[in-house]
């Protein structure tokens, strides 16, 4: 049930930044407001005591900080790339960066190294390259693709340092807690950048933007906590519990990205897709 959640709040977060230029949405509002909304639902829905806060050490407070840091650099990202780009292409990047985390993985916890997880990462390198491909190269110049990149390795760094910190940071019970406050230090950062830019006059707040942010928090939270409490409950390796997460997430929002949003994919972006397909199942085959 973990892993079925985790996957239908990733791809309904792909879906929402795809709709918010169509709605005019300013996205960095909507990041900011929707990391305060997702601190609330973790503190609502998994109530924890806020004097635990003090209780906490260092390690588990940088490691956190981390966490938070990438959380809305890569959001922020994510939103922009996911209007210019395409939500086939932003997809893959963020998701087939679980290649990077595996290889993370088997250097850091001394895993055997098997060819079949060499050729995974492979593929899903060869993978974001197709997917990068744009379908209108006029328009869409290579100042969006390095998003792209960003996403890729970004994303796979947050990928390992979340089971990282599920496995060697946080103590029985305490994965709502961090959840929660992780997007709550995320939210902090935001804020203080949105009002630096709110003091310069480049930003409006508006209602519309907090309401995108109310609906973009709720499926960001869950599909974090779900995630982790994957790693915490199921028996499978780190690596497997991405590989079905992931290429699910890619599925499920490239089909919805050519069916529902229109967009076009050439020779290069189909093979690219396959590609990371086959990535992913040798990565799971491998774990």
């Amino acid at each position: 049930m973990e892993l079925l959640f985790a996957i239908l709040f990733s791809s309904f977060i792909f879906v929402l930044f795809k709709l918010f230029p169509r709605y005019r949405i300013d996205t960095f509002q909507a990041i900011v407001v929707n990391y305060f909304v997702a601190f609330l639902c973790g503190y609502l829905f998994f109530p924890f005591e806020i004097s635990k806060l003090v209780s906490i050490d260092l390690n588990w407070f940088f490691n956190t900080l981390t966490a938070s840091i990438l959380f809305i650099g890569l959001f922020l990202i994510m939103g922009i790339s996911s209007q210019r780009n395409g939500l086939s292409s932003t997809s893959v990047a963020v998701k087939m960066s679980m290649a990077l985390s595996v290889l993370g993985m088997m250097i850091t916890y001394s895993e055997e190294i098997q060819w079949i997880k060499i050729a995974g990462i492979l593929l899903a390198i060869i993978g974001v390259i197709g997917m990068t491909i744009q379908e209108n190269p006029e328009k869409n110049s290579a100042s969006s693709a390095w998003m792209l990149i960003v996403l890729f390795l970004g994303s796979g760094l947050l990928d390992f340092l979340l089971n990282y910190i599920q496995h060697h940071v946080l103590k029985a019970n305490e994965t709502a807690f961090f959840t929660a406050y992780a997007f709550g230090m995320a939210g902090v950062i935001g804020l203080c950048l949105a009002l630096f830019l709110w003091a310069q006059g480049k930003l409006k707040p508006s209602l519309r933007n907090i309401i995108a942010g109310v609906s973009l928090g709720i499926p960001n939270y869950f599909s974090i906590y779900f995630l982790m409490k994957a790693y915490d409950v199921l028996p499978w390796s780190g690596s497997s519990i991405l590989a079905v997460i992931n290429v699910s997430i890619v599925a499920i929002a490239s089909i919805i990205g050519l069916f529902f949003f229109k967009e076009k994919w050439n020779r290069i972006k189909i093979i690219g897709f396959i590609s990371a397909l086959i990535s992913i199942l040798f990565l799971y085959l491998a774990a």
